[in-house]
Order: structure tokens, then sequence, then C-alpha cells
């Protein structure tokens, strides 16, 4: 062992100066800087104390003292020799430390303490500090006088890997916050990149699998951070939970659903087995999957919900999130059409069919979410019977009545004229329709998917007898980003019927007109202009350029697209080609299998 500093004396006898801030190498015992300069200020010939520096600190092999006049002729620097081996030992050091750290039991658990109790005085210094890191980061539980150090440097806190720094989260909230707060605003940025590109008609908001969309950067990320730890797991839901309160934004929800089954996909049983959601989450999962509802698990479905217990009422919460993921909106809204449909083909009723009722019942739950968060009155809302009864049978007849209208324009025309007597099928929705979309949450959804199933199948007037109503639909919901952004990709395919004035009266005077109040609304209007504005009358253009010029207080990014359309049209520039396979646009009365009756 080399001499210690405190023993070190020079002939001029001086007394030890104050010690310079240390990099740890005195504590175990190693020369280290306040060694040096102790002995180059004690002595009578500073030369010769530097080279008993060098020779009691240097790499004590005999041999290798006589090699290194070979490397100075060879111009090889001492320090970059030494560097050298220091990175070789290091790096050989780490995967050893690796290999104990994948052993299990008290013996690995004893070594690693020892090993970190010598070696982290050394942490400050950078060649070395991957040493201590890797003893950390392999350390189960390390003591909180380390963790202390790490949180109050921010150098050594930046260095940390992620399965230290989660034993520093766990007790600080605060400071993990702060590394997902940049995550969860780049998720949301990701998203609303989708929904308002405006150069984008093929990668759709609800194209990704279940699958692809939690293999996202965001979503990994997170799962990482988490690990296996309920604690951080749990904080994590309730930042979720209070942003989806503060700004009601629903991809909070997907991210929720997103980040258990992410976590279910890595296998972390020490979450999935007590996140009370998981089961529900997993099944639904499956079914957005597989794009159908089958008998089983809709008997899988239905049983989670009804086994809440009295005293279990605030899972409720979390299921209504689940829920309220617009994906799982997507699914639930498309296989509840398809049904309907199914039943019209086969001369059945709504209240019947069990798997529909159900349906319906989780709409209800996922469209309620944030109200019964809001409030903490954690109850699953009743599903208005006369949704079923009234709504949903008035639905029917003006699905039946476009499809005969569809069917009799294939009709002879002597054949075609005696149908269209008997009654008409292009007159304003029944009124029960118009009535509970303007007061049902539920009705308000249906009216809308069915909306998109007419722009899917090009029904031009079907499309005009009902999107108007929509205007007025419950909460608004007919302006929100996921619908609005769907709607525009299929009415873009529709652009040769935006010559007619009677088809532009009801796309923008009682449609969109009703929601320019919102920069969303006036986003979704501007793109879907950036597509058929060479085929509307000038006048409209001229009207529409003018209700859509953006104040100082609207979103920059509407401020940059109406410029860019407003340069378009002044160059009378052609607009940008729409691709003819609309196979990618689903339809919901086609896209969901049917299901078996109950």
């Amino acid at each position: 062992m080399p001499p210690q500093p405190e023993t070190r004396s020079g002939s001029g006898g001086s007394s030890r100066q104050t010690p310079l801030p240390g990099t740890g190498l005195e504590e175990i015992g190693v020369p280290g800087q306040n060694y040096l300069r102790d002995a180059l200020t004690s002595c009578t010939d500073p030369l010769k104390a530097i080279e008993e520096f060098q020779h009691e600190n240097g790499i004590l092999l005999p041999s290798l003292r006589q090699m290194l006049p070979l490397l100075d002729l060879h111009g090889v620097r001492r320090l970059d020799f030494h560097t050298s081996v220091l990175e070789e030992l290091r790096d050989r050091l780490v995967s050893h430390i690796e290999t104990i750290g994948q052993k299990e039991g008290r013996e690995r658990d004893r070594k690693l303490k020892e090993l970190l109790n010598k070696s982290f005085p050394l942490v400050q210094v950078k060649a070395l500090r991957p040493v201590v890191m890797g003893i950390l980061k392999n350390t189960p539980h390390i003591d909180d006088k380390y963790l202390r150090v790490l949180v109050k440097d921010r150098e050594l806190y930046n260095d940390t890997d992620t399965e230290v720094k989660q034993q520093i989260w766990k007790d600080n909230q605060s400071l993990f916050g702060d590394e997902v707060s940049p995550l969860l605003s780049q998720y949301i940025k990701e998203k609303e990149n989708i929904l308002f590109d405006h150069q984008n008609l093929t990668n759709l908001f609800f194209s990704p699998s279940p699958k692809v969309r939690r293999q996202g950067e965001v979503v990994q990320k997170l799962a990482h951070m988490i690990g296996n730890s309920v604690k951080l797991y749990d904080m994590v839901l309730q930042f979720l939970r209070t942003l989806f309160l503060r700004t009601r934004n629903v991809h909070y929800c997907t991210l929720r659903a997103e980040l258990l089954m992410a976590l279910h996909d890595l296998e972390i049983q020490d979450i999935i087995s007590v996140d009370p959601c998981h089961k529900f989450t997993w099944c639904l999962d499956a079914c957005i999957r597989e794009k159908n509802v089958d008998i089983k698990r809709s008997r899988e479905l239905q049983g989670f919900l009804d086994s809440i217990k009295r005293g279990q009422e605030q899972v409720l919460g979390d299921l209504s999130m689940t829920l309220c993921d617009p994906y799982a909106i997507n699914f639930l809204a498309t296989s509840a059409m398809k049904i309907l449909n199914h039943i019209i083909i086969n001369e059945g009723m709504a209240r019947d069919n069990t798997v529909l009722v159900l349906l319906l019942r989780m709409l209800a739950l996922g469209l309620s979410a944030w109200n019964m968060i809001d409030s903490q009155e954690f109850k699953e809302p009743k599903l208005d019977p006369q949704v079923v009864t009234k709504f949903i049978p008035a639905l029917m007849s003006l699905m039946v009545d476009d499809q005969v209208r569809q069917l009799s324009a294939k009709l002879p025309p002597d054949e075609r004229e005696s149908a269209i007597t008997i009654i008409e099928h292009s007159g304003p929705p029944p009124d029960a329709c118009q009535a509970y979309v303007q007061e049902s949450s539920v009705a308000s959804i249906l009216s809308m998917y069915y909306t998109l199933h007419t722009a899917r199948s090009k029904d031009r007037v079907g499309l005009m007898r009902i999107l108007g109503t929509l205007a007025g639909c419950e909460s608004d919901r007919a302006f929100e980003d996921p619908f609005l952004h769907f709607l525009v990709s299929l009415l873009v395919h529709m652009g040769e019927e935006f010559v007619a004035e009677d088809f532009c009266t009801v796309v923008f005077d009682e449609f969109f007109y009703a929601g320019l109040t919102r920069d969303n609304v006036t986003r979704h209007l501007l793109k879907l202009l950036w597509y058929v504005y060479p085929k509307l009358p000038a006048s409209r253009l001229h009207t529409l350029v003018k209700a859509l010029q953006p104040s100082s207080q609207q979103n920059e990014a509407v401020h940059r697209l109406y410029d860019a359309l407003n340069e378009r049209i002044g160059n009378e520039e052609a607009a940008p080609v729409v691709p003819a396979n609309m196979d990618y646009l689903e339809s919901p009365l086609m896209s969901v299998p049917t299901p078996a009756p109950i």
C-alpha cells in the first residue's frame, strides 16, 4: 500500500495545507491530488518528488518498467498508455460486475454492497464512474446515503442508469414527474401530428394495430422507466388521471391502456397482477386487435363489469378511462353499427341482442369517464333504455331508407320510379334521431359512425341527410379530432360532389360552421379545402377563405396552414392527388365480423 498523505513529510517541514476538494482517491487509500500537492510543496527537489510519485503509483509490473522507454521511442505518451490500460481494466471490471449482478442470493448482495462501499468515493472520477454506476445498477436495494449524493449532483444523476433512478424516484415524485412530463408532452404531440397532418391521407389515426401502437418510443420508454415498480406505475397513472381531468385530452386515456398492455407484453407480473383493470384491458385489446367481439369475450367483458363489488367502485374510474380511449370508442361504435346492420338483414330487434346492449353499456361508461373522475362519484351510468327502444329503431329506419334508395338506383328506370313513389328515401332523419343525438352521448357516437359509413360508401344523399344533425351532438362530440380526422379523410374522396351547392350547404353551413369557434375544427376544415378547393364554386371558396381567416389568438399552426392554402389558391395550383384505392378507409359496417347471436 502506498504511503498515505498524512504521513508524508518533506525537508521543508511545512504544516499541512487545507485539502483540495477530493476525487475520493484518498478516501480509499490511494494517493490523489492532495497527496501530490503536499509532496511538491514540502520538498526541496520537485522533480525527484514527481519521480517518486510515479514509481510508487505506477503499474506495479517489473517487466513493464523496461518497456516504457520503448513506448517513448515510438512517441506514445505515458498518459495515453496508462489511460488505455485503465479503460481495458475498467471494461473488464464492469463486465465482471454484470456477471455478479445476474446471480441471486445473499452472497451476491454482500459482494455488491462491499464493492459499493469501497468504490463509491470514486464516483466523481469520470474515468472510474462507470464501475461505480455498474455496481449501483446491479444493487437491488441502494442505501439512502448513496442516493442522496446522486440526487444532489445533477451530473451524477444524469449519468445514473434507469435502474438506479427507479430507486430515487420512488421517494421523489416531483423528480419523477420532471422526467415523465416531456414524454407525455411528446406522446400528445405525436397523436396530434397524425390527426392534423394535412398531407396525410393514408397513415390514418385508426390504422395502426394495438400491438404496433404500444411499440412506440414513448410507451416503451415509460415502461422501461417503471420497470417492475408498482409505486412508479401508480405515479404514472396518477399523472395521467390528473392531466386527463385538467385537459379533457382523451389521448391520456389511450396512453393508460397502451402502457398497461406494454407491461403485459413484457410480462411484468408485479404490476399486471395488481392492476384491477388488467384482465378487462387485455380482453378489450384482443377484441380491438381482431376487430371482433365474440360470445366468449363479450361474456368475459360483461363479467368484469358485473363483478365490481361494493367498496371497489373506484376501479370504474380507470375502466372508464380505458373505454374512453378513442381506439376503444372506435371499436365499440363500429362493432355496434355492424350488429345493427346484421339485425336489419335478419329482421331482429336491437333490445334482444345482448352483445349490442353490452357494447352500448361500455360506450356509455367510456363517454362518462371525465365526469366520473371529476365528480369522484364512481358509479356506472345507466344506459337510457329509450336509446335502445326508440333511438336505435329510428336510426335503423334511416339505414333501411338509405339501403332501399341505393338498391332502387340500381333498378331499371321504370321499376325505379314505382319504387320511389312508395316511400321517400331522401328526407330528413326521423325526429327521434335528431332528438337523441342532442341528449345522449351514445346516440351521438352511433350517428357519427353511421355518417362515416355513408361517406365511405360515397352515398351523397345519405351523408346529406345525417351530417347536419351532428352539429347538435351532445357535448359537441362530432367536433372532436378523431372523428373529424376520419370524416375529412373520407370527404376528400368525394371531391366531385363539392361542385354542387346543396352538398356544400350541408357540409359547410350546417356542419363545419357550427364548430368554427374551436381551433381544431378550423384546422380540419383547412385540410379538407386543401384537397377540394378546385371543385368549389368561386363564391363558395371566397366565403370559406374569408370565414377561416385565423385571429391573432389562434394556434400558429392554423396560421401556417391558412397561409399555405391561400398561396396555393392564388397560384391556381392543382389539388394534391388523392389515392384512388380506399381500402385503407374501412367502413364501420364492413370492417367488423358479424357476431354470432347469443
